[in-house]
């Protein structure tokens, strides 16, 4: 092995650890996909992370700054194909490998920007930003899946993008405190989180069981390099979607909902289970 190659090798694992140390139940998924395309998917969530660790967490410096350093840094390493930071590195590899669209990237951007900016969002508002936090995430990794494949990925593309939008919608609803109190903010549009009534809360839940519904159109159509890893993070978010639709308004403005460890390998059992099964 020679340097380059010893020094991707601890990029990738940099954005591996990122992963398992920042999300368990999108680790567990994964994990579950076929090792030639898990190295891709790790090093596409570090890179968000780190992102949305800027926006989110870095609250004694400029973020404004730090962010668009940043994203110019991005943009450097995969036109220069180098970066020393590990995240950086092993995302544009992966990104000049499966050929991402730079679309995607800086709608990705575009949307953290706005974390810095809104504080309230408007229907168009939450739309392109959950487009460019979640909605790119799904179709960056569905490059990944079909490398080689624009048919593939064409086919797939709107599931993908639901996915991805179920997924932050149920984030923002396991956030709404932390979101409102600690940053200030309020993602969905004409809802008064001071007084979150359960009409306000069930015409979300509405929006997201047909995000949820439309994705799992596309999870079975997956190849199998990908579809059980995808399968237990749809599952994971499913449960944890209805433990948030069975909590009160009240309640989820007190507590953030989650998961057991218990019962998150409960659902890798399960969906392992019936995957081996052809049910999914």
């Amino acid at each position: 092995m020679n340097s380059i190659e010893l020094y991707n090798q601890n990029a990738l694992a940099c954005s591996r650890h990122t992963t398992r140390k920042y999300s368990t139940s999108f680790s567990l998924g994964i994990r579950l996909l076929a090792p030639e395309i898990r190295r891709a998917v790790y090093a596409i969530y570090g890179f968000v992370r780190f992102a949305d660790e800027i926006v989110d967490t870095f609250h004694e410096h400029d973020k404004s700054v730090l962010l668009e350093r940043f994203r110019k840094e991005t943009y450097l390493s995969i036109d220069e194909g180098i970066s020393t930071n590990p995240i950086l590195q092993s995302f544009q590899l992966v990104v000049n490998e499966y050929s991402i669209d730079h679309e995607l990237i800086e709608a990705f951007f575009e949307s953290m920007a706005m974390d810095l900016d809104h504080k309230i969002y408007d229907r168009k508002k939450f739309e392109s930003y959950v487009y460019g936090s979640a909605e790119v995430v799904g179709l960056m990794c569905l490059r990944v899946f079909y490398k080689g494949d624009p048919k593939g990925y064409d086919t797939l593309k709107h599931p993908a993008r639901k996915l991805g939008e179920a997924f932050q919608k149920v984030n923002f609803l396991r956030d709404v405190q932390s979101d409102l109190e600690e940053r200030g903010r309020s993602y969905f549009p004409n809802v008064d989180l001071l007084n979150f009534s359960a009409v306000q809360k069930a015409k979300i839940e509405l929006e997201i069981e047909t995000d949820f519904r439309e994705a799992y159109q596309g999870i079975v159509k997956l190849n199998k390099s990908a579809r059980l890893g995808v399968y237990i993070a749809y599952i994971y978010y499913l449960k944890l979607f209805r433990k948030i639709k069975r909590t009160p308004p009240k309640a989820i403005m007190r507590r953030r909902i989650r998961v057991s460890n218990w019962v998150k390998m409960s659902l890798l059992f399960q969906g392992v289970v019936k995957n081996e099964l052809g049910q999914v």
